[in-house]
């Protein structure tokens, strides 16, 4: 496919692994361009050799909670690829303990997260206006609306929550300007966030009614579809193999 034939572009924070990765390669495999970020410049720099020709990827190393990083993919993505068609607003941290034990420092660190994607969104917005809309899509997890006694997590919860009431007041806000804005909540998703190994992901299965932790292609699948779907705003998507539905 030649490079005048990729017309669209996506931003992706969190590129370097997991669902970041995923949706990259997907995005590429579909004809697009990608800029990812991430904090580990090897990380980086590894994860995108692996998803496709360098024409049609490119690296922004930097931490989203700074409003510099935002700007700076913003303008890699116009320099290099002339425009940016979606934000993947997709880096996060997590850590499960009782509500006593996070210090003021984690905190902190989980609420950047909230941070991060609030800047990154307002980069893209100016424009998404200028080409007549685009998708922002962020993700968070099931757990910021249904909380399980097995995985405390308030402090983590705390920063999706907030991503989570982002979502129909940026939705409404970018209405008239074509800019639709969504949020994939997943279940427990085979990524290595969560430092599990293959069988205590197995032990996870029986959390979710459908039997199964998640694959990152089943958040590659909700992704993309909120990234074409033009009549899509304000939805906070549950990909959580029934979690949300009433689940164990």
């Amino acid at each position: 496919m030649s490079t005048e034939q990729r017309t669209k572009t996506a931003i992706i924070t969190g590129g370097g692994s997991g669902i970041g990765l995923g949706v990259a390669k997907a995005y590429v495999e579909r004809g697009g361009n990608v800029v990812l970020n991430g904090r580990t410049e090897s990380k980086l720099h590894a994860a995108a050799k692996e998803i496709g020709p360098p024409e049609h990827v490119a690296v922004v190393v930097g931490d989203i909670g700074l409003q510099a990083t935002g700007q700076q993919l913003v303008k890699t993505a116009v320099e290099k690829f002339g425009r940016v068609d979606l934000l993947l607003n997709n880096a996060g941290t997590f850590a499960a303990k009782s509500v006593t034990e996070y210090t003021a420092e984690e905190l902190d660190g989980f609420l950047s997260n909230l941070r991060g994607t609030f800047l990154v969104t307002q980069a893209v917005v100016e424009p998404m206006r200028k080409q007549g809309g685009g998708a922002i899509v962020n993700i968070t997890t099931v757990l910021a609306y249904r909380g399980m006694q097995a995985i405390p997590s308030s402090a983590p919860m705390a920063s999706k929550g907030g991503i989570h009431a982002l979502t129909p007041s940026l939705a409404i806000e970018l209405a008239k300007d074509n800019i639709r804005v969504n949020t994939v909540a997943p279940g427990i998703i085979k990524t290595p966030l969560h430092g599990l190994k293959d069988e205590e992901f197995e032990d996870l299965n029986g959390m979710h009614p459908l039997g199964r932790v998640g694959e990152v292609q089943d958040i590659v699948e909700a992704v993309l579809y909120l990234a074409d779907a033009q009549f899509v705003t304000g939805v906070v998507l549950p990909v959580d193999g029934g979690v949300s539905a009433g689940g164990p």
